[in-house]
């Protein structure tokens, strides 16, 4: 290839030059792993594998998925760390830089995330910047990770200030979902993954929030029919909001519904008491709380969503969460959370299943007001 560019006769000007990228992946929602090597060997195509789990999935799935894969001709490797989302860490990430440093991992091979939120946050983070990005293809064996965390290309690792504060917009190859991993999932984790399925269901899909109506106690059950047709649709529907606007240049998103309070309540119990499906939920009702009290919402609408959050055994109330919050610290952590995103924080406040308005200008009195209604306030406002 040979290539002829001009020389300016002066030195004068500015350059102006462009870099774009269009990035295009295949969600696949699978219901045995006979299934998931036959996908996962036409995306990794002859390529080295890297995969990388936390020591229980390890356990459970991945390194029986890495044998089945090195026994179908691959060039595999495999690695893990601990469990849990204190592991969501700058440190996890630089040993697992040092790891694939030891490999003959190369630009082109693969890296195969198969785990929670906790390890496709922390693995695809840690792809995007192995020899300044490598491909990875995410297998999610939580709920959570079916429906939110594998999808969407957001990687990061935790820091003591801030939740996700280090990461990047980074692709996956492919996701690959086995819903028959949810077996052996138990109901906390179900019910957590849950909370991200309802939130979409608020902020874009009515059809989908009247399903988990419905049909959770199937889906809570182990139905793996009801369950691969949940983690479908609200695959359609996350992967229809992230392509309008992939790399969030607009902060208005409403895909942070529940994650405004929920970040600060994982911030300040140290990123592991609350499961983030959990604190979601929490956020949820608390922004629910914030739209009715300013009118937004009408009472029936706010109670729907806190019912539903409450037969899946989700917290819809101070006392409902599994260790005591100090409202005062969840205040101090949104302050930080404020500085990071330009002074301005940020509510998605639903007015109706389906629609949401975005506010700038919500006042720690209506936050803490939200976060301490107690549950004899929210039975009163529930009947009317």
């Amino acid at each position: 290839m040979r290539e002829s560019l001009p020389m300016p006769r002066s030195p004068e000007g500015d350059v102006l030059t462009t870099a774009g990228r269009q990035d295009e992946y295949t969600v696949s929602v699978c219901r045995t792993e006979r299934a998931v090597v036959d996908r996962l060997r036409a995306e990794i195509d002859g390529r080295r594998v890297a995969v990388i789990s936390d020591h229980t999935v390890a356990r459970l799935h991945a390194r029986r998925l890495a044998d089945t894969l090195s026994a179908n001709g691959l060039e595999v490797t495999a690695t893990s760390f601990p469990a849990g989302e204190a592991s969501k860490s700058l440190a996890t990430a630089s040993e697992l830089l040092d790891w694939l440093a030891g490999t003959a991992l190369a630009r082109r091979d693969i890296v195969l995330a198969v785990g929670g939120g906790v390890v496709i946050d922390t693995v695809g983070w840690v792809a995007s910047a192995y020899m300044r990005g490598v491909p990875y293809i995410n297998v999610p064996t939580t709920l959570l990770a079916h429906v939110d965390a594998a999808l969407g290309g957001k990687v990061a690792v935790d820091h003591p200030t801030a939740k996700n504060l280090i990461g990047a917009f980074y692709q996956p190859k492919a996701v690959i979902s086995n819903v028959g991993y949810l077996r052996t999932l138990d109901r906390r984790q179900l019910r957590a993954g849950l909370a991200e399925v309802i939130k979409k269901g608020v902020i874009a899909s009515p059809e989908l929030f009247e399903f988990i109506e419905h049909r959770h106690p199937a889906i809570l059950g182990g139905d793996l029919v009801t369950t691969a047709r949940l983690v479908h649709g609200a695959t359609v529907v996350k992967c229809g909001l992230v392509s309008k606007d992939p790399y969030e240049l607009d902060l208005r998103r409403p895909l942070n519904f529940g994650h405004t309070i929920g970040h600060a309540v994982e911030t300040v119990t140290d990123y592991g008491p609350v499961l983030h499906g959990e604190a979601v939920a929490f956020g949820m009702a608390c922004a629910a709380r914030i739209a009715e009290r300013r009118g937004l919402l009408d009472w029936r609408t706010r109670a729907r969503l806190c019912d539903l959050l409450v037969a899946v055994g989700l917290p819809v109330m101070l006392d409902d969460l599994p260790v005591d919050l100090d409202v005062t610290a969840v205040l101090a952590a949104l302050w930080q959370i404020r500085k990071i995103r330009d002074g301005v924080l940020r509510f998605v406040l639903p007015t109706a299943l389906g629609e949401t308005v975005i506010a700038d200008d919500v006042t720690d009195d209506e936050i803490r007001t939200a976060i301490t209604t107690d549950t004899t306030g929210y039975r009163r406002l529930r009947t009317g």
